[in-house]
């Protein structure tokens, strides 16, 4: 024991993942950052070995991922693995977030560890586009097509920062080597984005349901929560075997089974299911440079959210008003993932609208609002001290 305090390198796993304190009162619904950290480990071993299989050329790209699930050994099992866990690695970041819209985790002193948590989703995203690309199928090249000429509607420079990340006039061998090669740096990246969001939790310690400081009612982590988390690592890999080897296509694009063609333009173009909430804010609005807008501010309005929340109750378990309005927000997210994967056209368009008007209402004006009125409200009760005197004292 004298080792594991002592030695520094030992010391510090020690205090990060044995005695590091930790509210008494953590439900399962914390089990997520640790299955993100997982995910993370998952895709960088996966990633790493389909990487000396995969070769980054238009003529040879769908070819070698092909060979991958045929030739190589395992290699159909690697890429599954590969694929499905980036979906799931997105669905467990959304639970994630939702829970620390829910339990009030993004405010002060945690604004730090909630910043860096956005700064991961952002990378996450660029990261999860630059992957779709690499298999070269018809919706890999043509959502690349679309998704860079965006930055066409930048004034100015936006004609040619689009040509600059193409290297050349069109999505071409240069735009899949440049992808390539930062597909392959950014989860590196991500796995030092997390070191620093683990770094920043263990600064103040994790939120708890209760939403309270909880400084004097803490256990270590070893052995309550580890054995929590190991139960999360068996449920979630039993269902991710069970999406690898039943179902492994059905959260991918069928299109992308067709090797890309340059000539052939897909019924209809569409990102992966976990990014169609923002594909769906772009396409709400006519105007293309006002939709990427749009599209980028419903990532980075979560960097202001710690500051436009008002309310002096951190938790939403003890916020009835905030509670109702939550559980909105999160059926206008899935709204926004069902509207996304519809064909723009009515009245998936005007719903789309009313959709994303709505997610930046919750956080602009409805965050804040509800918070001054629970203030106010609470404010009149202790004001009026005979509503809050017990019967019978």
């Amino acid at each position: 024991m004298k080792l594991v305090k002592r030695h520094p390198l030992i010391a510090l796993v020690n205090n990060y993942l044995i005695d590091s304190p930790a509210p008494s009162n953590l439900s399962y619904i914390w089990n997520f950052g640790s299955l993100l950290g997982t995910c993370l480990a998952l895709q960088i071993i996966t990633g790493v070995t389909l990487a000396m299989h995969y070769i980054g050329s238009v003529d040879l790209a769908f070819s070698s991922v092909e060979h991958i699930m045929r030739d190589v050994n395992s290699g159909w099992l690697i890429r599954y693995l590969h694929s499905n866990g980036a979906a799931f690695f997105f669905i467990f970041v959304y639970i994630h977030m939702a829970k620390a819209l829910y339990y009030g985790s993004f405010r002060a002193p945690r604004i730090l560890l909630w910043s860096i948590g956005v700064v991961i989703f952002l990378v996450m995203i660029i990261t999860a586009f630059l992957g779709y690309v690499l298999p070269w199928g018809q919706m890999s090249y043509w959502g690349a097509t679309v998704i860079t000429n965006l930055l066409s509607a930048i004034p100015w420079i936006g004609t040619d920062l689009v040509e600059f990340i193409w290297g050349g006039f069109s999505v071409s061998n240069a735009t899949l080597t440049r992808f390539f090669s930062l597909h392959f740096l950014l989860p590196f990246v991500l796995a030092a984005l997390a070191f620093m969001h683990l770094i920043a939790l263990h600064q103040n310690a994790s939120n708890n349901p209760m939403g309270v400081s909880s400084k004097m009612d803490r256990v270590p982590f070893y052995p309550y929560y580890v054995f929590k988390d190991i139960v999360g690592f068996f449920v979630f890999f039993l269902i991710l075997s069970i999406f690898v080897f039943f179902f492994p296509n059905a959260l991918g694009h069928p299109d992308n089974s067709i090797p890309a063609n340059p000539m052939q333009t897909p019924i209809s173009i569409v990102p992966e299911f976990y990014l169609l909430p923002f594909y769906a804010i772009l396409r709400a609005i006519p105007n293309k440079l006002l939709g990427v807008v749009a599209m980028l501010a419903a990532i980075f309005i979560l960097f202001l959210l710690p500051y436009l929340e008002s309310s002096r109750v951190r938790s939403s378990a003890f916020r009835p008003f905030m509670r109702i309005f939550f559980w909105l927000f999160a059926v206008n997210f899935l709204l926004l993932m069902w509207i996304g994967a519809n064909h723009p056209e009515p009245p998936f368009i005007l719903l789309g609208q009313l959709c994303t008007a709505f997610y930046f209402a919750y956080f602009l004006i409805l965050v804040p609002l509800i918070g001054l009125i629970e203030n106010t409200l609470s404010d009149l009760g202790t004001i009026n001290p005979s509503k809050n005197t017990p019967q019978g004292t």
